[in-house]
């Protein structure tokens, strides 16, 4: 018997059809290209007009940033504010997430520890300034405790509801296979409450930038903040604008990497 061959079926046209995955996902990338050209422009035409008073033109700030970077200033504030962001901003993470953990599956813990992180919650860490001078002196470590404390705040609730939220079901499901509490912590609740720790994360994460510029009045010598105060005695607008876009660029690129774990640690995770 001859073989039968089925020819390919084609689209309408006569050609196979295409992939729209690569176009779906180009297209947020150039929106937002859309999107920042956009804020350019409209930042320039009015400081062209001049609506709003002091205020530098993109060309102003851009030149203003290449002076930075030529003498070195630039890179010596950002390395000093990465620097404490980074060391209290993961400092912060890694206590609250075991504590956010401890309270959402012993209530015992709950109810020790709760009362005193919905305490310290409703005080902003920078009242706390004043004390950690006091208490730290005006070195290194109180600007990375006030930016801890930021952090630790933001991610052990969203941690600790992570424990909370955990379906029943599967923890029920698990005990009657067998799993102990190792098994179960390790792999049920832990996998279900990735989640809401890496929502906190990013959270904290804006909060501990929010928190650098005050912290950094504490003291500094160096720092985007800093530079942000000391430019604001002499009216020098392009450095505060050069400060102020090098914290938000940092910030954007560390909430992508963010987002980036988030992708690959909660696949399993439907999306819209």
């Amino acid at each position: 018997m001859m073989a039968v061959i089925v020819p390919e079926e084609k689209s309408a046209a006569g050609q196979a059809p295409r992939r729209t995955a690569p176009r779906s996902r180009r297209r947020p990338l150039v929106l937002g290209t859309l999107a920042v050209v956009a804020g350019v422009l409209v930042w320039a035409g009015v400081a062209a007009l001049g609506w709003v008073e002091n205020l530098p033109t993109p060309l102003a700030v851009a030149d203003k940033a290449g002076e930075m970077a030529a003498d070195g200033t630039l890179a010596t504030d950002t390395l000093a504010s990465l620097r404490r962001v980074f060391l209290g901003y993961a400092l912060g993470v890694v206590v609250a997430v075991p504590v956010g953990f401890l309270m959402g599956w012993y209530p015992a813990v709950r109810a020790v520890v709760e009362p005193y992180i919905q305490f310290f919650r409703t005080i902003p860490p920078l009242a706390l300034i004043p004390l950690t001078v006091v208490l730290l002196g005006i070195g290194e470590l109180p600007k990375i405790a006030v930016i801890c404390l930021a952090s630790f705040m933001a991610c052990v609730v969203s941690s600790f509801q992570g424990v909370v939220d955990v379906d029943r079901t599967l923890i029920n499901a698990a005990r009657v296979l067998g799993a102990s509490n190792r098994v179960l912590f390790t792999r049920v609740v832990v996998p279900a409450s990735t989640p809401f720790i890496l929502v906190g994360m990013r959270i904290g994460l804006g909060a501990s930038w929010a928190t650098l510029v005050a912290a950094e009045l504490i003291g500094a010598q160096e720092g985007l903040g800093y530079r942000m105060q000391k430019a604001s005695t002499w009216f020098e607008m392009d450095t505060i604008f050069v400060s102020l876009i090098t914290i938000g660029v940092l910030g954007l690129l560390m909430d992508r990497l963010l987002l980036l774990a988030e992708r690959r640690l909660t696949g399993w995770q439907e999306r819209r």
